[in-house]
């Protein structure tokens, strides 16, 4: 049975409803006009994606559900961003969460767009608990090495929180630190605490880079944020080395023997 209503009236009904088995959701699909059977269409996709969405999420508590069920109640999920550029420091970040959190699309950070990491992060700002960030920046990276400076990182992060934790969830790290750990594979993909730091920790190292991008505006940095594509190279050849550049890293490391021969 066609409804009275018009297809603009119905577009805007259409966007409050929330169940598939929703009388008014049923009536349009009798609705033979070719506008409203598209409303209908559009709907049905939007709904799926909500329901992937939410699945998804929801195989991203696991972790925290079953740690919670074991007794822990503050679990800091932690990551990292910038092991591999050769300019720009390392930034991690620990984020404490509520067990009511919910952030549907949350994801590893480098699978959303930048426009959604900008605004899950003040998203997470809002609701976490406690936000924990480090930055160990490239003289550092030189001196102990990535790997060295990333825990190093990772714990700056977990002393910068208000709250103490008394779980942490680490993405493919363990640190030395005494508290119960768990590192995940991959973590940043598959529990919701990993995830959201690895949002801060992303945000906040673009937005540095862009400011370093600022500062040096010949190497680029706000496109390309230290990683060694064919433009930083390019840069790096004509204008030799920023105070930001790692040079450990190759071809860092040689550019630098050849400036300083």
């Amino acid at each position: 049975m066609k409804t009275a209503m018009s297809i603009k009236e119905i577009s805007t009904k259409l966007k409050t409803i929330k169940s598939p088995e929703d009388l008014f959701l049923k009536e349009c699909l009798e609705d033979g006009r070719k506008g409203v059977v598209d409303l209908v269409s559009k709907w049905q996709r939007r709904h799926e994606k909500e329901q992937q969405e939410k699945n998804a999420f929801m195989e991203m508590t696991e972790f925290e559900r079953q740690l919670r069920k074991q007794g822990f109640s503050i679990l800091a999920g932690i990551d990292e961003v910038g092991r591999g550029p050769l300019a720009g420091p390392v930034v991690t970040s620990a984020v404490i969460l509520p067990e009511s959190f919910y952030l549907p699309g949350l994801n590893d950070s480098k699978k959303i767009s930048e426009s959604k990491r900008e605004l899950f992060y003040e998203m997470i700002y809002k609701e976490a608990l406690s936000i924990g960030v480090g930055i160990v920046h490239s003289d550092v990276i030189d001196e102990i090495n990535i790997y060295q400076a990333t825990k190093k990182a990772m714990i700056a992060a977990v002393n910068d929180l208000s709250d103490l934790p008394d779980h942490l969830l680490i993405d493919a790290m363990e640190l030395d630190l005494p508290l119960p750990q768990l590192s995940l594979i991959k973590g940043d993909a598959r529990s919701i605490s990993i995830s959201a730091a690895s949002i801060i920790a992303k945000v906040t190292r673009d937005r540095m880079m862009k400011d370093y991008g600022e500062k040096y505006p010949e190497y680029g940095f706000e496109k390309h944020m230290g990683y060694g594509t064919s433009q930083h190279l390019e840069a790096l050849d004509k204008n030799g080395l920023t105070p930001w550049h790692r040079r450990s890293f190759a071809p860092v490391k040689a550019i630098a023997a050849r400036m300083n021969d």
